[in-house]
């Protein structure tokens, strides 16, 4: 039988999320940096607000995650 040290899972899990998150602003952030003339700078914002807060609710989940499978169901497809 497998045993899964919950705390290491978590760890894990949060170094995935923040690769994810850096991943996803990216974009976001390379428009805010070049202050592109004609670029909806307040769309912008509010689309990194968006993430911000996926993320942070994801964080959340996976501290209160009891099981691997808890961590799992809260983390983006394809991390």
């Amino acid at each position: 039988m497998i045993t899964v040290n919950i705390d290491k899972a978590k760890v894990i899990a949060h170094t995935k999320r923040r690769l994810a998150r850096e991943m996803e602003f990216k974009p976001h952030d390379e428009l805010m940096m070049k202050q592109i003339p004609g670029t909806d700078l307040t769309a912008v914002e509010a689309a990194r607000v968006v993430i911000r807060a996926k993320y942070a609710t994801m964080q959340t989940a996976i501290d209160a995650a009891s099981t691997v499978d808890e961590i799992k169901a809260v983390m983006p497809q394809g991390v």
